[in-house]
């Protein structure tokens, strides 16, 4: 376990879609979705709802990470360097080799406004990417999940209509190193007195 201090957590998290093919200890990754579970919420709903998949179940659900690909391979072709996306094509075909991938949903009521609830699983997310970077892992948030919602949810027996799918995240210990991408702060942040 390092010791950094938040600042330096935050700042050296990195999206990592290449993964050693090393397990994670089971008190490690309770350890990380606790700290998804201790996050802020609205209203203290907690209204997270996380499926932890490993082993077998991980290896399912490629088939619906290369799916999800088919959906947005032709936006990403215009916005990457030739070599990165053929980089990101195997790490949706592999999740990189990630030996966990967590499928985080949300369940809407009536009684907030429906996009703080899903911020409230972000927020939890978030916790658990810093939890994971503490532990010395690597992590990357995925939104391609919801282009094969419908199918996700019937991998996953789930039949609430409440339930949202919101994002995936895949963790592991780290194959690779990215750069440290530049922060784009022009007009991002206004003072107001």
């Amino acid at each position: 376990m390092s010791e950094k201090n938040i600042y330096e957590l935050i700042k050296s998290r990195r999206s990592i879609r290449s993964y050693k093919k090393d397990s994670i200890d089971k008190a490690i990754l309770d350890r990380i979705i606790d700290a998804g579970v201790w996050s802020a919420s609205g209203k203290n709903m907690q209204n997270w709802r996380f499926f932890v998949l490993t082993g077998k179940s991980k290896d399912d659900y490629l088939a619906f990470s290369q799916k999800s690909w088919l959906s947005i391979k032709d936006i990403l072709q215009k916005r990457l360097k030739p070599s990165l996306y053929e980089f990101t094509e195997r790490f949706f075909y592999t999740l990189g080799n990630a030996p966990v991938v967590i499928l985080a949903f949300a369940e809407i009521n009536d009684q907030d406004n429906p996009q703080t609830q899903l911020g409230n699983v972000y927020l939890a997310i978030n916790n658990m990417v810093l939890a994971a970077q503490y532990e010395d892992l690597g992590t990357c948030i995925m939104g391609s999940p919801l282009e094969v919602e419908t199918e996700i949810r019937k991998f996953l027996k789930i039949t609430r209509d409440d339930w949202k799918l919101v994002c995936g995240l895949t963790i592991g210990y780290p194959n690779h190193t990215p750069p440290t991408p530049s922060r784009q702060l022009d007009n991002r942040v206004t003072y107001l007195d």
